[in-house]
């Protein structure tokens, strides 16, 4: 076995420019920069195999956005193979919105937006009202120019991660901190909802469970310095989700702390680990925001003083879930870690799994356009993001069967690596937490990262008690593919973990 090569990079994704925010119904834009936003990457090259882990302070890596970037890559004389790159995101909330395509979208033909199969359908004279005016103002950062920014800095960051590979090594462990939670309210009549309201009679429990586990690694060079920690939780960066700025959310707070301790020049590698159906959000004790939560899967009619964490669609709350997370990370790393790792097995899978897409009825479309036309009919004048997220599931159940008559099967990108010990597994969904807990539970590695939203996006992954009971995340449009597709994730996952892992 050949020691381990290590090289890291980060790199500024922040536009100069207002921009559109990523991640609600409702167009939202920029008024000032919280705190920057950044790509990290890590470059690992040992046993002839090799692995560029680039984590980026988006929404979402979008399938157009791998293929540019890896494009650009192609012709690079330093040895790298754009096909080992792996991108994610940590599901910012307050990140640029961009032009993306997915691969049911570009077998759709088109957009698949319920805001633009509205558009579709509106009747003769009546239009979609955009919440924040975007077009033509100078002020605002067209969404074409954000990408080309995007393809550019990504790329370098890769690139330049691997042209400062030398020797290195790691130590793998494992923290606890208390970040994410299931936020599905399910109800006496068996439905449940997104974000749904606990304090009532018919509240019966929420739907999933939660994981506090953080997997880790402590990144050293060869003269065993710490230059890099990477860690990897099951909670997207969705705090300050509604907010007017620009901002890596709870991430950004854990960069400044760990850097406060382990120096400026330390590097911080974030993973979204299985988390479709978590977020810092205690949806049992509910606080209510001093904020402006300008969401229409949100309400709560009569909410309790509670004593409890700040909200957490606050910057208090957004501060004490990175505060959380830091001082975790430095209390491993102070109670002392394992012996340095660098002469260790490392190999990197690439497999394109053919998942099933989610379908639907022809009855179920018959009901929706229905229902759509009666909606529009009780309700004359133009429409908004509010009627977009009413209509949302009949929407999408016309998006849905429209595509299923082009696509069968979704060619799903998978990454599988071995590092010594460690398992790392990729995958482009939001996927729920369940199936991240049956990979971990079953695996044989020591330890598995899993990373979400990587390569591209396909949406929300949804168990089948969540398909049963209903609501936004368990939609048919809000995601490619259902419990069939999850299971057969999980399954093919492990299968390529076990052949890893079979000595």
């Amino acid at each position: 076995m050949n020691t381990m090569k290590i090289g890291w990079s980060e790199i500024s994704i922040t536009s100069e420019k207002k921009i559109s925010l990523a991640g609600q119904f409702a167009e939202r834009i920029s008024e000032y920069v919280e705190k920057p936003l950044t790509a990290t990457a890590m470059a690992i090259e040992a046993d002839g195999e090799q692995m560029v882990l680039c984590s980026a302070d988006l929404s979402g890596i979008s399938l157009n956005l791998t293929e540019d970037v890896r494009a650009r890559l192609a012709d690079n004389e330093e040895g790298l193979d754009p096909e080992k790159v792996i991108l994610c995101a940590i599901h910012t909330h307050t990140g640029p919105v961009y032009p993306k395509a997915s691969r049911r979208s570009r077998a759709a033909g088109g957009a698949t937006k319920s805001s633009e199969l509205l558009k579709a359908m509106l009747p003769e004279g009546r239009k979609y009202v955009e919440k924040a005016p975007v077009s033509n103002n100078p002020d605002i950062e067209p969404q074409q120019e954000t990408y080309a920014m995007l393809v550019k800095n990504l790329s370098k960051v890769v690139l330049d991660a691997w042209k400062a590979r030398s020797e290195g090594g790691f130590a793998n462990a494992f923290g606890r901190a208390a970040v994410g939670m299931c936020r599905r309210a399910v109800y006496s009549d068996g439905s449940a909802k997104m974000w749904g309201e606990t304090n009532t009679a018919v509240f019966k429990e929420v739907e999933g469970g939660s994981d506090s586990g953080m997997e880790l690694l402590y990144v050293f060079d060869g003269e065993k310095k710490l230059t890099g920690i990477v860690v990897n939780l099951a909670c997207p960066a969705q705090c300050v989700q509604h907010r007017l700025f620009v901002s890596p959310d709870f991430w950004g707070e854990v960069r400044v702390r760990l850097r406060k301790r382990f120096g400026e020049d330390i590097f911080v590698l974030p993973l979204c680990s299985a988390a479709g159906d978590q977020c810092p959000v205690d949806i049992v004790r509910w606080v209510e925001s001093y904020s402006d939560v300008n969401d229409p899967n949100i309400e709560r009619h009569y909410p309790v003083k509670r004593k409890a964490d700040p909200s957490m669609f606050d910057l208090d709350g957004m501060r004490m879930v990175g505060r959380r997370i830091a001082r975790e990370v430095i209390d491993i790393y102070e109670d002392g870690v394992e012996d340095i790792q660098s002469e260790i097995p490392f190999a990197h899978v690439v497999r394109h799994m053919h998942l099933p897409i989610r379908r639907v009825s022809a009855k179920e479309t018959t009901e929706a356009e229905k229902a759509i036309r009666e909606y529009l009919r009780d309700h004359p004048g133009d429409v908004d993001y509010n009627d977009a997220a009413k209509l949302q599931i009949h929407l999408g159940t016309i998006s849905r069967s429209r595509l299923q008559e082009k696509l069968d099967l979704l060619d799903t990108e998978v990454h599988i690596i071995r590092l010594g010990s460690v398992a790392i597994a990729t995958n482009p969904f939001e996927l729920f937490l369940d199936y991240g807990n049956q990979i971990k539970a079953r695996s044989k590695a020591e330890q598995t990262f899993l990373v979400q939203l990587a390569c591209h996006s396909e949406g929300y992954l949804p168990t089948e008690k969540a398909e049963k009971g209903g609501h936004y995340s368990a939609f048919v449009s809000s995601g490619s593919c259902g419990h069939e597709g999850g299971d057969l994730l999980v399954r093919e996952t492990l299968t390529e973990i076990d052949a890893l892992f079979a000595d």
